[in-house]
């Protein structure tokens, strides 16, 4: 039951995060006078509508997506140059501009999008995936400053029974001793200093623990309110191509509340993340589908698509673990609904339409072609014939159902293991 209340928790917030894209281009274009016919959020078979001035507002059965209808997005056929042919694809063409023409009113043809200036078609279409990177920041705002990151301390969590050959390696009965078991350390142990030198975070410790393979350290703790000292001799390992001290523990964690500009380091360095998943994503699906058909595991890295994802959600929720409380459990929801605007925003940015990045390429490309003419004493040309674009439009289109539909199965069939 729990599991399920975090599915539908996530749903309700994918819902939101949808709705606010589709208000930031709703607004601006409304602004620009722009008329918006629809505004729906979801795909497929309506749930709910309400018709407003000259705006449809509503939802659809499918939560996988949104759109606003922008009357008069493709320019009509006197205002370009002509298409040339008459095959499959002059006709995706002409339909496509058909349609967009018919949705203009009488007499309200200079409230076509095509009409607008460069700059505010880039608003408008930028408009959304700005929404989206703004939540972004404030959760992951909302989360480091009021909760707090989990953050390494000096505590002893647990201590390590031996020195492993490798970093990830279990222990074997022919491992040494940890230097940390030979030297009594125990759990709820709170190291204060080594060798005289006070620590105060997990940094300072292995900065001085590193640095001192095989060394003979004394080491200060803190136990039931005593100071206890202990000594032992650090092992020597190699760990990234460096021999450095090893202790053998692991640490305990405190909840540390950041900056107020955590939130905005926190979305730069995972937008770089997420732009590097999106670069290998056709790799990553591919992957995936092999996974699907039984032909490897999937791997915990691998991409989610909305199932995997409202699993995870569902699994947050649902978790009976020791020390999880509810604010951590909400943190982590809040975490989880960032990242997905994150993607929001990245994925919507690729310059390909139907995406809301290839609008903003040929907004931009608008004006370019403005200013050259300018700087050549010519005539404004001509609008950009988004027409044009709609057969690849269709073929992108076709290309994010196969792998959203894969990303389904997988998730379904071979889930991500957390």
């Amino acid at each position: 039951m729990l599991q399920l209340l975090g599915i539908v928790i996530f749903v309700i917030g994918l819902l939101v995060s949808i709705g606010l894209h589709e208000l930031g281009h709703m607004v601006p274009a409304k602004k620009f006078g722009v008329r918006v016919s629809e505004y729906f959020v979801g795909f497929g078979p309506t749930l709910w509508s309400r018709k407003g001035k000259e705006t449809e507002y509503g939802v659809k059965a499918i939560p996988l997506g949104g759109y606003v209808r922008l009357v008069g997005m493709i320019p009509p056929e006197e205002a370009v140059k002509p298409v040339k042919g008459h095959g499959r694809i002059a006709n995706i063409i002409a339909d496509a501009r058909s349609a967009s023409v018919d949705e203009v009113l009488d007499g309200e043809d200079y409230r076509a999008f095509y009409h607008l200036t460069w700059w505010r078609k880039v608003i408008v279409m930028f408009g959304g995936p700005f929404v989206n990177l703004v939540l972004a920041i404030v959760l992951f705002t909302v989360v480091q400053v009021g909760v707090g990151l989990p953050t390494a301390n000096t505590t002893v969590f647990e201590v390590a029974s031996c020195v492993p050959a490798t970093a990830n390696a279990a222990c074997t009965s022919s491992d040494p001793a940890s230097p940390a078991s030979v030297a009594g350390l125990e759990e709820g142990d709170t190291i204060t200093a080594v060798n005289g030198q006070p620590v105060e975070t997990w940094d300072d410790l292995t900065a001085i623990l590193t640095a001192n393979p095989g060394a003979v350290v004394a080491i200060s703790v803190e136990r039931d309110g005593e100071t206890v000292e202990l000594t032992t001799t650090l092992a020597s390992v190699e760990r990234a191509g460096a021999t450095v001290g090893y202790l053998g523990l692991v640490p305990g964690s405190e909840l540390v509340r950041q900056g107020p500009l955590s939130g905005v380091e926190t979305t730069v360095e995972y937008t770089g993340a997420v732009l590097k998943v999106i670069a290998t994503l056709p790799v990553a699906i591919y992957h995936a589908f092999l996974a699907t058909i039984g032909q490897e595991e999937r791997d915990t890295t691998s991409v989610m698509g909305i199932v995997g994802v409202g699993r995870i959600s569902g699994q947050i929720v649902a978790a009976d673990v020791e020390g999880y409380t509810l604010l951590l459990k909400t943190a982590d929801m809040l975490n989880l609904l960032a990242g997905l605007n994150l993607a929001l925003f990245a994925f919507n940015m690729i310059p390909l339409v139907p995406l809301d990045g290839g609008h903003i390429a040929s907004a931009l490309w608008q004006g370019i072609k403005n200013g050259w003419a300018r700087l050549r004493r010519l005539p404004a040309p001509r609008p950009v014939d988004v027409a044009r674009m709609m057969p690849l439009a269709y073929a992108v289109f076709g290309v994010l159902i196969v792998m959203g539909a894969v990303l389904v199965l997988a998730d379904i069939l071979a889930p991500v293991s957390v």
